[in-house]
């Protein structure tokens, strides 16, 4: 008779693995190795919806796109670069939030989760990540995009990347996607506190600015629902902060190419509001859960850079929610709450 191995015997025993995944970085602020990782990055039709015929699109892509964006991107990364650290900030702090998890599901249900770290683009790889988790007798799988608001092109790449790697697996493992958490209470209440701990240090603005990272209007017209979880959002962290609707407005940044983005657009906002008499503005962005290039130079350098000489007097970037224990917090009972059902009985 066949005698199943000891790793099959025991797989009904295995734990519960967590995918944790953000968009990715380039391995250092360098021409050389921002070219691949643009490459992996805009090649992703996720991402780049171009209409058809799709080789025009690879055509410029890699006759023109990759000669010229690589040097400006690279210059942009090296602005926010630690380079007595672990280098990229989201990188960095993906790594704190990782490590973070790890202990707080420990003290919550010993025993019982295996967190990987695997960005969408970049190291560590989707693959590097599932390949430990399998490694590890993982049966079960959570994974968690960290992209509050749902975006085809964020977290449906996200999907779209596991199911790759999943493809040359001989048993594949339960799965659970965790697609949004954009209107979780515990999220908003972090939020809500990070926005109150910037002001009773920095004082209340005229205005709160939330700023999320935009799609291009035709995506929306198709179908993505992003914009409309943004608003909500929005509307959720107003209602907590009792902001008034002069008090706050919801805005999109990080546009490429010249076709039509969802509005308003961040920067253009930041350069009227002087004005209109605004001239102490705060900034947030609910829809990143780490820092990285499109906040800390994006958002608290160049844009404070339109505000400032278009007649602002004050300008403040509230950061992203990070490591932050109520972010931990939130992050582990959103894991836990997904794998009900999984886990050992007490």
């Amino acid at each position: 008779m066949y005698q199943c191995s000891s790793i099959h015997q025991t797989a009904g025993h295995s734990k519960i693995g967590i995918l944790l995944s953000n968009l990715g970085t380039p391995d250092a602020p360098t021409k050389k190795a921002v070219k691949p990782y643009l490459r992996q990055f805009l090649s992703d039709t996720r991402v780049i919806e171009p209409p058809p015929p799709r080789w025009v699109w690879k055509i410029i892509l890699n006759a023109v796109i990759l000669n010229l964006r690589p040097r400006k991107s690279a210059k942009a990364y090296q602005t926010v670069w630690d380079t007595h650290g672990e280098g990229s900030p989201l990188l960095s702090i993906a790594k704190s939030q990782k490590a973070a998890i790890i202990s707080e599901l420990e003290k919550r249900a010993p025993g019982q989760y295996e967190v990987a770290l695997g960005m969408c683009y970049g190291n560590p790889s989707m693959k590097s990540a599932l390949d430990e988790l399998e490694e590890k007798g993982c049966k079960k799988i959570i994974v968690l995009p960290l992209y509050p608001q749902y975006a085809a092109s964020s977290t449906g790449s996200v999907f779209d990347a596991v199911a790759k790697e999943l493809l040359v697996w001989r048993n594949v493992p339960d799965l659970r996607f965790i697609s949004n958490y954009s209107e979780e209470e515990m999220y908003i209440d972090a939020l809500a506190n990070s926005v109150k701990e910037y002001q009773k240090k920095h004082g209340k603005p005229d205005f709160l600015l939330m700023s999320y990272h935009g799609i291009p209007k035709r995506y929306f017209d198709n179908g993505d629902n992003y914009p409309c979880q943004c608003c909500r959002t929005t509307f959720r962290l107003a209602q907590k902060l009792d902001l008034k609707p002069n008090e706050y407005q919801m805005t999109f940044q990080s546009r490429l190419g010249v076709a039509e983005w969802m509005k308003e657009y961040t920067d253009q906002t930041l350069k009227s509001l002087p004005s209109k008499g605004i001239k102490n503005v705060q900034v947030i962005c609910p829809g990143f859960s780490a820092d990285c290039l499109e906040t800390i130079e994006e958002i608290s350098e160049e844009n404070k850079e339109y505000f400032m000489e278009s007649g602002g007097e004050s300008f403040g970037y509230i950061p992203a929610l990070n490591d932050r224990t109520d972010h931990i917090d939130f992050l582990s009972q959103l894991l836990i709450d997904n794998s009900a059902g999984w886990t050992k009985s007490k």
